[in-house]
């Protein structure tokens, strides 16, 4: 394997001049820099990042940091397609990126900052990081440049990408109104999710507004799981029947309801409602198809990314950015239909 050292012999020039014309040094003249990158690329020479990387005092790595990342959340596809628009963001750019997982625990074992830096990212994206995580504070407080998704706290060092789940909530569930159901009933996701409270929001502002008394008790979370979401809603079709519909902060859960009213055998739309959030790609198969809000998650990876790399190369804009997202109609909504409770 060539080295700088081979690329001296062969052109004359001192291996500091070499080094310093293969890292954009601007005391190389052009003539200079154009002979040793010929050089270079005669004898096949690779640079090497991670010393390059110390010379620098960059890595041309970003790292996506995942909180929570489990087999059992395996049909969500919400990480896949971040990663995958994180990944064709910095494929257009010279960064590379790695991933690496964390939980509640690990964070508890070593530092945000340790992990980063035994990593050798110049930057971050974190998903999926809790109200309560360790990890949150100690993200304000590094000077380690990230990008949160859809956790819209911002700093010197910290920019975001969300969508805009409140509006989308609210869209979601005057849809059910203005099909007219009155009596609806919320499956969450979980308290300590930032989307969660914005979605809950939505909700509420949508029933207030029509003038609709919305209860607490129908109100539950269903852990963003299909299984939760379909043991929560048998407990409130069985206590509640008058419910007619149901706004589900995910998907998965969606699916859950619609299991628990095969359960109960109630038909979909007949009898009950269901509108989702997210539109993963399964959502469109579900029987019936699934009326959800569709997030473009590639693009929110994406963006994270190029948010990122703009920080990284301190270009003065802005640290935040809101995608909309749009209501998507399918088959499991419809106006409410009478059945015997």
């Amino acid at each position: 394997m060539a080295t700088i050292k081979d690329i001296s012999q062969l052109t004359g020039f001192s291996i500091t001049t070499v080094s310093r014309a293969l890292n954009g040094y601007s005391d190389v003249s052009e003539s200079t820099r154009k002979l040793i990158k010929e050089a270079a690329e005669s004898l096949s020479y690779s640079p090497n990042g991670l010393a390059r990387g110390l010379v620098m005092k960059e890595t041309k790595t970003l790292g996506l940091l995942v909180s929570g990342m489990t087999y059992k959340n395996i049909d969500n596809n919400f990480v896949f397609e971040v990663l995958c628009g994180i990944n064709d963001s910095a494929a257009n750019s010279d960064y590379d990126l790695i991933l690496f997982s964390t939980n509640t625990a690990k964070q508890k074992m070593k530092t945000y900052t340790q992990l980063c830096r035994e990593r050798k990212v110049d930057g971050v994206i974190l998903q999926g990081v809790k109200t309560d995580d360790p990890y949150l504070q100690e993200v304000l407080d590094s000077d380690i440049p990230c990008v949160l998704i859809d956790i819209p706290i911002q700093s010197e060092n910290v920019g975001y990408v969300s969508t805009n789940h409140k509006e989308s909530a609210q869209a979601a569930v005057e849809h059910l109104i203005r099909l007219g159901h009155q009596k609806i009933a919320m499956i969450n996701g979980y308290p300590e999710a930032f989307v969660s409270k914005e979605r809950f929001e939505g909700f509420v502002t949508a029933m207030d507004q029509a003038g609709l008394n919305w209860k607490r008790e129908w109100v539950v979370n269903g852990d963003f799981t299909e299984e939760e979401a379909q043991h929560q809603a048998v407990k409130l079709l069985r206590a509640y029947p008058e419910i007619t519909a149901f706004f589900c902060a995910s998907d998965m859960m969606a699916l859950g309801v619609i299991k628990a009213a095969n359960e109960m055998g109630l038909s979909v739309p007949g009898q009950l409602s269901i509108v989702g959030f997210d539109d993963i790609p399964t959502a469109v198969y579900f029987q019936p198809p699934l009326t959800t809000i569709g997030q473009n998650m590639y693009q929110l990876g994406y963006e994270a990314a190029n948010l990122l790399m703009r920080m990284l190369k301190s270009e003065d804009s802005p640290k935040s950015n809101v995608l909309r997202n749009e209501l998507i109609l399918r088959s499991s909504t419809d106006k409410p239909h009478h059945r015997n409770i």
